[in-house]
């Protein structure tokens, strides 16, 4: 599904918006920070979040990447949510190490790990070059 090129561009770390579908069936789009696993791509979230609650009721959404100036282009990603536990912070340090670096990602999962995180999967079912 992916190709070599969506699979660089995808390395950078560039804020993404992550789309679920609220209760009424409207759009919530979110800014999250992401990482490419495999065919998927994934963001951390805290359990009690609204887009978590979205997912539980809809998995169906999408996350954009890109389309800002310098950003190189900008891609499309539609498919479907899996909630995983990401009961020890694997997930989000490997995140806020690749946007933060090491040193401020230990700081600030220190801070953030007092909450229970999820690992938010994106299951890619369609993928659009959109700039």
């Amino acid at each position: 599904m992916l190709t070599d090129e969506m699979r660089e561009f995808l390395k950078k770390p560039l804020i993404a918006r992550m789309a679920t579908l609220d209760y009424n069936g409207y759009p919530h789009i979110v800014p999250v920070w992401y990482l490419l696993d495999g065919d998927d791509i994934v963001v951390t979230s805290m359990q009690k979040t609204r887009k978590n609650g979205h997912i539980k009721s809809n998995a169906k959404g999408a996350l954009t990447v890109g389309g800002q100036p310098g950003d190189g282009g900008g891609y499309l990603f539609k498919g479907d949510w899996v909630i995983e536990p990401d009961s020890d912070n694997a997930w989000l340090m490997k995140i806020a190490v690749h946007y933060e670096g090491k040193e401020q990602a230990e700081k600030d999962v220190a801070v953030w790990g007092l909450e229970v995180s999820d690992l938010l999967r994106l299951k890619i079912k369609k993928a659009i070059k959109v700039f």
